[in-house]
């Protein structure tokens, strides 16, 4: 199939498919609003519209080519850590050295597009954690220091570093996947960990009881999170043989990793805003909270699955 985006077969398919489970999802969210089959029909609404905008902005960061993808993931990363650093509390002395962190997003996606993989993988962990503190120390307020530097730091960790882990996947040799190389394995990724979110969010609503970390996250039930593993992974194997070159024992670590990853970045997230005593981190997106909420489980599912994935196969 030739087409003028130069898209592979395999993709233009799992968008179709994208697309196909999205108006199941909508007719569903309508059936049940109609007859009122749950307590609360509009937030399932909301989702289901918020879900519509996040799959349309990343088939669109996929189809448009590599470079741009790129532009699309640091915005994304820019807006992570913007709000994590309006829901966390900061020293009037701490503003020069949010600056640095906000630079250090188009350093570190300039890595990436350049595929210096050293650089990639050490600039933040290292020399920005080097750096920030060394700021923080020349502002001369040593009160809140430790705090500061942990806080921002990891903000940095989570937002920019562990999230342009999906966005390097767009930079590993076609060559190595034949089924749509990095831009199947982004989609493979990015699919695998809405669809792990939603499997646990259902399973847990259906049949869940026992609690998995109640005083961090009471939703979150063993029922959950061994429906969204067993969904997830099951995905997992049958999309590996169409989207990566991933054979059927490693797909199914693969989609364990995602399923499981996912899992934690979530209850991780959770345990931040509980500390600070909020139920979201913004309200960008109706019905899911901020772009934080959106992102914690592909956080940790992220650098995870890359690594995995380099490690093994390229």
């Amino acid at each position: 199939m030739k087409n003028l985006l130069n898209l592979n077969d395999q993709i233009i398919y799992a968008i179709c498919g994208i697309f196909c489970l999205l108006i199941t999802a909508s007719i569903i969210s309508i059936i049940i609003s109609r007859f009122r089959l749950m307590k609360n029909p509009q937030n399932l609404r909301k989702r289901v519209k918020t879900w519509w905008i996040m799959a349309c902005m990343f088939i669109f960061a996929i189809i448009v080519g590599k470079y741009l993808s790129l532009v699309f993931f640091a915005f994304m990363s820019f807006l992570a850590l913007k709000e994590y650093f309006t829901i966390i509390p900061t020293r009037r002395a701490d503003r020069r050295v949010l600056f640095l962190a906000y630079l250090s997003i188009p350093m570190q996606y300039f890595w990436i597009s350049r595929g210096w993989y050293g650089m990639f993988v050490i600039f933040i962990p290292v020399y920005m954690f080097l750096l920030l503190p060394l700021r923080l120390t020349l502002t001369g307020e040593t009160k809140g220091f430790l705090r500061s530097a942990g806080t921002i730091h990891w903000g940095l960790m989570i937002t920019v570093y562990c999230l342009s882990h999906a966005a390097y996947l767009l930079m590993l040799p076609a060559a190595k996947n034949p089924n749509g190389g990095g831009a199947a394995l982004l989609l493979f990724l990015v699919f695998l960990t809405e669809i792990n979110d939603v499997s646990q969010y259902i399973c847990g609503k259906s049949f869940g009881k026992r609690k998995v970390v109640p005083k961090v996250s009471p939703g979150k039930t063993w029922g959950g999170l061994i429906g969204g593993i067993v969904i997830t992974t099951s995905l997992a194997v049958v999309l590996a043989k169409y989207l990566t070159p991933l054979t059927f024992p490693y797909s199914l670590f693969a989609g364990l990793i995602i399923s499981i990853a996912g899992f934690f970045g979530d209850i991780v997230i959770s345990s931040l805003k509980r500390d600070l005593a909020i139920k979201d981190s913004g309200n960008m997106l109706a019905g899911h909270g901020g772009i934080l909420d959106r992102v914690d489980s592909l956080s940790y599912a992220a650098p995870l699955f890359f690594h995995f994935i380099r490690y093994f196969f390229y």
